[in-house]
């Protein structure tokens, strides 16, 4: 084996690279609680509610644009010019700009500069994935890549799990009050504090050891196996088909869970206030699947690697309790979800490190947890919703490491183009609100079926592509293992 492969993550580098996904998933698990507040405060349809998941995600693809016009003027990968380090730090401070936006957007009740400020956070968000993404897999041996950025997004999901709670809790006040109808003014407070955040991470990543410049290889393109040589990212067709998974995926992990306060609502009768710990169990699922995913990043045995297997997830769950138990939320209706979980559990062994096969298993899990939700109703249905964030949970990184894999020095144009697809996060939450609109929120889950059928035909399909090109699948998490 070559020193290469037996290359060890770099956890001083690595860590302070999570902080960054600890604020996307914070930022983006949030507009859930903010979505049926505005839609109350500003008298919206459920289809113009979604305009909040719109305007944020849609920013990626701005983001991404701007960033591939930039490179094209300069005749140079931005991110190549100004370095990992500087271009972390200018995300942040982006998204600093659009924070300060709700203090007018507050002031004034305007749901126009609301989703404005979203925007502005989006922009600097796409330049953060741009960065962080491929930055995560190169900190450590390429065999481990998927996993170590399946264990920041773990991290990404504790911020997805905190997130609802604290926004909520800054909102409403403490659970257990019977403030049911939010002030538009109190939306600021989180957001300033998110501000400040966002410039002491900046601050953080200034002095931390994670590398000024980028170490993508600027060589001539090189032959693959069939004999071509590619000039542009857009030559691979498993970049162009993760594209589209990226978008699908993205749009099935946040439109099942900001439909479901209104499916909550009107199906079940809770409270707006009361919703909060449900939208924090389905990020907590996507963190409890990062958890156990992410157990291979980790320099271990053999023996010690099928016990964190098992012990990651509900390490995991147990964090969701802790915060719910110190939020005050009572944590009877959850504990049953811990036989949920063995599900997936299953599904992480049956994979066995396969990225393509992972994403083949967590897809049609997916499929079948949906349908089950679509097909009952009460608290089955919920569970069986938000179960669904048990099995987006290693999409993400799944998609990304064989959309980008044998890029070569095209990566970071890979990257950004795969960051370009996030909108689907809009997108497809307002088209499943618009048809809910037309029928309602439970038939309206049919989108999210149609999302995972594709990704389980991008899982076949890509592994036969990457075959051509003498890239193997088999083994490859698994070939530092002893």
């Amino acid at each position: 084996m070559s020193a290469e492969n037996t290359k060890k993550t770099n956890w001083g580098q690595f860590v302070p690279l999570v902080t960054v996904f600890f604020f996307w998933g914070f930022v983006a698990a949030s507009n859930d609680i903010l979505i049926p507040v505005f839609k109350k405060a500003f008298n919206l349809t459920q289809s113009q509610s979604q305009l909040v998941s719109v305007s944020f995600y849609i920013s990626y693809t701005v983001g991404s644009l701007i960033y591939m016009f930039i490179s094209r003027s300069m005749r140079r990968d931005l991110i190549n010019r100004i370095g990992y380090k500087n271009g972390l730090i200018y995300g942040l401070l982006i998204s600093v700009v659009g924070t300060l936006f709700f203090i007018p957007a507050a002031n004034t009740s305007s749901y126009l500069l609301m989703i404005s400020g979203l925007f502005v956070i989006g922009l600097g968000f796409s330049l953060l994935q741009i960065v962080a993404n491929p930055l995560a897999i190169a900190l450590g041996a390429p065999e481990t890549g998927s996993q170590r950025l399946t264990l920041a997004g773990g991290i990404n999901n504790f911020g997805t799990t905190v997130g609802p709670l604290i926004v909520s809790f800054a909102i409403f006040g403490s659970a257990a009050v019977a403030n049911t109808e939010a002030s538009i003014e109190s939306v600021k407070l989180p957001y300033m504090g998110l501000g400040i955040a966002f410039l002491l991470v900046a601050v953080l990543i200034k002095f931390s050891k994670l590398p000024q410049v980028t170490a993508i290889s600027t060589e001539m393109p090189t032959e693959d196996a069939t004999g071509h040589q590619r000039t542009s990212a857009f030559q691979y067709p498993q970049l162009v088909m993760g594209m589209i998974a990226i978008f699908v995926y993205v749009g099935v992990e946040v439109s099942t869970a900001s439909n479901l306060p209104a499916y909550m609502e009107n199906s079940l009768g809770f409270e707006t206030k009361d919703i909060a710990p449900y939208i924090s169990l389905y990020w907590a699922s996507l963190m409890i699947g990062r958890w156990t995913g992410a157990v291979e990043a980790f320099d271990v045995t053999a023996g010690m690697r099928k016990i964190l297997r098992f012990l990651a997830p509900y390490l995991a769950f147990g964090v969701f309790l802790a915060v719910n138990a110190i939020a005050q939320h009572d944590l009877k209706p959850f504990y049953i979800y811990g036989l949920i979980i063995l599900v997936m559990i299953a599904a992480d062994i049956a994979s066995k490190g396969n990225p393509a096969r992972m994403l083949f298993i967590f897809s049609c899990m997916g499929i079948l947890a949906l349908v089950l939700g679509m097909l009952t109703t009460g608290m089955f249905s919920v569970y069986a919703f938000t179960s669904v964030g048990l099995f987006c949970s290693t999409l993400w990184p799944c998609i990304f490491a064989l959309a980008i894999n044998g890029l070569g020095r095209h990566t970071n144009q890979g990257s950004s183009s795969l960051i370009m697809m996030i909108m689907g996060g809009g997108i497809i939450s307002f088209l499943q609100g618009y048809l809910a609109d037309l029928t309602n929120i439970h038939f309206s889950y049919i989108v999210g079926v149609a999302c995972f059928a594709y990704l389980a035909f991008y899982a076949v399909r890509v592994t036969s592509i990457l075959k051509k090109q003498g890239i193997s699948l088999d083994g490859i998490p698994n070939s530092n293992a002893d």
